[in-house]
């Protein structure tokens, strides 16, 4: 029996043997005509013998590896040594002390009961944590910079000086010097500090910004975690990022490895340009996820040569106060689409004070840059030049107008704010943006902007008994109940003498004005850039707007204080 089953046994053996080698041969004369389908032509390569079809397995496995080499450097940079090499020496690591007053009121530390079994040691290691304290200490932190001029100019973020009593720059070479804090700005996060070397140092340019696109490859060099001269690449995310960090968001968004002490460091573009200054990331875990954000270089370098020249900046200032065109606003101005910024004030006393912007423009563009969202118009207008004259495109009454307007310094915009400033800064961008929650003591009313709709008009406090009945009589228009300004309503609702127009009283609960955030005590100034000198000129006017084929009516309304600010509410 023995001799039986081995027979069946070897004829497989065989057999698979067999297949063994066939499917080997197979293998390797497709991996060859992948590698080289020039070598033979088809009618030599097909009548070669099996015999040797086993031999070319051994050199065709080493084949496949240049073919799938050759293809990583079309689709990213072969390799960044060079370009690295030639930078690391002008990025800086930056470290900071500051002798910070411990916290007050921390109480007592806590005690174990009296005659309990561990009260000695208990007592006896709380006694050593507080005593180590003094009543001051020093904090510090670690980031990263770059020098822009051979003479000693360094860049970094203000947030990684912030505070210092001592700055120390520490360079590639292991030398290290103290640094002077020659100017810092907090809008766009940037410092510029000065060492002062014995040798010319290394230094890098700015590039533009402007011209690098979505994928484009970029390299950040910074000191992260303490980790000094590291180098990481990637490519550019996203353009055009606002991040609430400040006035003038327009991050660069990048995928390159940005981490803790990478702040202030540059983002390099393929030249060995500076094309962004790496601030911020997104990370739940306070590591790199991918998500970095650099101040782009368009934005940077004017800011950077300011502090330097001057130890400040100098921004252009418009003075007026804008808010967003919404969807409903665009409609009921007969814009195509939302765009632009529609001005909801004038500040007094301010470059354009003089008639040549009124409330209820939309500002499409300046200077020659097209204003896209309400948001671009803060940033080109302190982008540009003190004292220059520009160009602005504006929207009024339907037509498209171009007026000239000399702008005026935003540093000096204090003294023309009659409030003195916003808690939250908003009056220090330039242009302002109103919110109607906050009750802030601002401008009156720009007085220009009604010039023209009130000559002829009784003063507020002659308006009683100059109307007719039928005008003095509460209507409601749009959900809201509408009065007459008085003495009384007035004082009842704490109205300022500078406002006029209609008085809400009541707003009717889900109405489309509660919803628009309408409330007693605001005043209807103007509907659709009329001024309103009664409720039946409101009612009027919204009547004609529907038989014209409005859906929107906007509304001028101001605060009890003055705070002006565009609506633009459904007409059911």
């Amino acid at each position: 029996m023995a001799p039986t089953n081995r027979s069946p046994f070897r004829r497989t053996l065989a057999l698979l043997a067999s297949v063994a080698i066939l499917a080997q041969a197979g293998v390797s004369e497709v991996a060859f005509a992948q590698t080289a389908p020039e070598a033979t032509a088809p009618g030599v390569a097909a009548p070669a013998p099996a015999a040797p079809a086993p031999t070319p397995p051994a050199p065709a496995a080493p084949q496949q590896t240049p073919t799938i080499q050759g293809v990583v450097p079309n689709n990213g940079p072969a390799s960044v040594a060079d370009l690295a090499e030639g930078l690391l020496d002008a990025v800086v690591n930056i470290s900071t002390s500051q002798n910070v007053k411990d916290d007050e009121g921390v109480g007592p530390a806590p005690r174990a009961p009296d005659g309990s079994p561990f009260q000695e040691f208990f007592n006896d290691f709380f006694n050593k944590q507080q005593g180590g304290k003094g009543p001051n200490h020093n904090v510090s932190s670690l980031g990263s910079g770059f020098v822009i001029d051979p003479t000693g100019y360094i860049v970094t973020n203000n947030h990684v000086i912030e505070g210092a009593d001592d700055i120390e720059v520490n360079f590639a070479n292991g030398s290290k010097l103290k640094a002077k804090l020659i100017g810092t700005d907090t809008k766009t996060d940037l410092s510029v500090l000065k060492v002062e070397p014995k040798a010319p140092l290394k230094a890098v340019k700015f590039g533009d910004s402007s011209t690098m696109r979505i994928g484009d490859w970029v390299m950040a060099i910074g000191n992260p975690f303490g980790f000094g001269g590291s180098v990481t690449v990637g490519i550019i995310s996203g353009r055009g990022r606002n991040i609430n960090a400040g006035p003038y968001d327009n991050f660069i968004q990048t995928d390159a490895a940005i981490n803790k002490g990478n702040s202030g460091g540059p983002l390099f573009n393929m030249k060995g340009e500076v094309i962004g200054i790496n601030t911020a990331i997104i990370s739940p875990s306070g590591g790199s996820i991918g998500i970095g954000f650099s101040v782009p270089s368009e934005l940077a370098s004017g800011v950077v040569e300011q502090l330097r020249q001057y130890g400040e900046t100098r921004r252009g200032w418009l003075g007026v106060r804008i808010q967003p065109v919404t969807d409903d606003i665009a409609d009921s101005l007969g814009l195509d689409t939302a765009k632009g910024a529609l001005v909801a004030g004038v500040i007094k006393g301010g470059p354009v004070d003089d008639g040549s912007i009124k409330a209820g423009d939309v500002i499409l563009k300046f200077d020659g840059k097209t204003v896209n969202e309400m948001r671009d118009l803060p940033r080109v207008v302190a982008e540009s030049t003190v004292g220059k004259e520009v160009d602005v495109v504006v929207l009024r009454d339907g037509k498209e107008q171009t007026v000239k307007v000399k702008l005026g310094r935003l540093e000096d915009s204090d003294q023309a704010a009659a409030g003195g400033g916003a808690p939250d800064g908003s009056q220090d961008d330039g242009v302002i943006t109103p919110d109607p929650d906050e009750n802030n003591d601002m401008d009156e009313p720009d007085t220009g902007d009604q010039a023209q709709p009130l000559p002829g008009a009784p003063a507020p406090d002659q308006h009683q008994g100059q109307v007719s009945p039928d005008a003095a009589t509460p209507k409601n228009v749009l959900g809201l109940s509408l009065s007459l300004l008085s003495p009384e309503t007035r004082k009842a609702f704490g109205i300022a003498e500078s406002v006029d127009g209609v008085v809400v009283t009541e707003v009717a609960p889900g109405s489309a004005s509660a919803e628009k955030g309408l409330k007693p005590g605001d005043v209807i100034v103007e509907v659709a850039q009329e001024f309103m000198k009664s409720p039946d000129a409101v009612a009027a006017k919204v009547k004609s707007l529907k038989q014209e084929g409005r859906r929107n009516a906007q509304l001028m309304i101001a605060s009890a204080n003055g705070d002006l600010r565009f609506v633009a509410v459904p007409m059911e």
